[in-house]
């Protein structure tokens, strides 16, 4: 394993025609360790995923995975990671286990080996009911498992887990979440994508921000809610058509910068650490204004509000430049 960051990229770029979905990203991740990389639609993240794992040449840039250059080694690197991508990508002629065995053979793995481990891998994702049933047979949420499962089977140092929860029931969601934390306790480095703001707070050591093929914001999860000052107040008018009129008697409050948001009849403010004076700030203003509140609160910002601060976009599933690559590059399976 290569000594310090285990995945680089210097200034990576990607272009599709016209549009350039990565724009120069520099990022680094240490090894052992979680990255959550987010950004709304159409930021970046799956392109930069597909070129880390050799499916997607860039088109300027480099980067290195384990000590490995994604282009120049491609061949070698492949068989150090693993990676379950939006999509299944599972044979559904096949059964589960026959899926896993399969994988685990073009890794190496001989055939006790791979039978082994597919087994354990099965019973961990609670498809072992299900291992001699025909994928096609299986379940969204089953296949989507299936799917995840596969890319464990070699035991990767790396991997890199796109939407691994999407189409899942919140109980696998659980399930993967957990056999995360276990993998990094044993030592893997994982990347993930997420459209979920809770997945990554709950996973991620650190969070790459991207947007529209940049990174925008970088840090813990805890760092980046303190970018956009600290504590959070929020209020709902009792009159609705009062919103704006409370909105603007609310300037100033708090941080005292004109930040006030008004978002589906909510009233939010940046107050930093002050949220209890500032809640008797504004209660007092709108007195003074006969605007009566019908509910308040004070929180912590999520990773929502990042978010809209640093994008003023919610977060969401991408929808990037599909690849034109040769069909050889799309699956590393079949090149393994």
């Amino acid at each position: 394993m290569a000594a310090g960051p285990i995945i680089r990229t210097e200034q990576l770029e990607r272009r599709f025609g016209n549009v350039e979905a990565l724009k120069g990203i520099d990022m680094e991740v240490e090894a052992g360790s979680v990255r959550g990389l987010l950004g709304p639609n159409g930021a970046g993240k799956t392109t930069s995923v597909r070129i880390l794992t050799t499916l997607l040449l860039p088109s300027g840039g480099r980067a290195e995975v384990d000590g490995l250059d994604v282009v120049k080694e491609a061949e070698e690197l492949r068989y150090r990671i693993g990676l379950a991508g939006q999509s299944a990508a599972v044979d559904e002629n096949l059964t589960g286990l026959e899926n896993l065995e399969m994988v685990g053979r073009l890794y190496g793995l001989s055939k006790a080996e791979a039978r082994t481990r597919s087994g354990e891998i099965l019973e961990r994702f609670a498809l072992s009911d299900a291992a001699d049933r025909q994928a096609k047979t299986y379940s969204g949420g089953m296949r989507r498992r299936l799917d995840v499962a596969s890319s464990l089977v070699g035991r990767p140092d790396i991997l890199f887990l796109d939407e691994p929860t999407t189409g899942l029931d919140p109980r696998s969601r659980v399930d993967v979440w957990a056999f995360v934390r276990e993998l990094q306790a044993d030592g893997t480095t994982i990347l993930l994508t997420t459209q979920y703001l809770e997945e990554a707070d709950q996973l991620a050591d650190r969070i790459t921000v991207v947007d529209v093929g940049k990174i925008i914001a970088e840090g813990t999860s805890d760092q980046l809610k303190d970018q956009i000052g600290g504590e959070m107040l929020e209020l709902t008018v009792e009159d609705a058509a009062q919103t704006w009129a409370a909105a603007e008697a609310l300037q100033g409050i708090g941080t005292g910068a004109p930040n006030v948001d008004v978002d589906d009849g909510r009233i939010r403010v940046p107050v930093g650490n002050e949220g209890a004076e500032a809640l008797r700030d504004s209660s007092r203003r709108l007195d003074e204004q006969k605007i009566k509140l019908s509910g308040f609160a004070v929180h912590r910002p999520t990773l929502d509000d990042v978010f809209m601060a640093l994008t003023g976009h919610a977060a969401e599933d991408g929808s990037e430049p599909e690849p034109a690559d040769k069909p050889g590059r799309r699956r590393r399976k079949e090149k393994a």
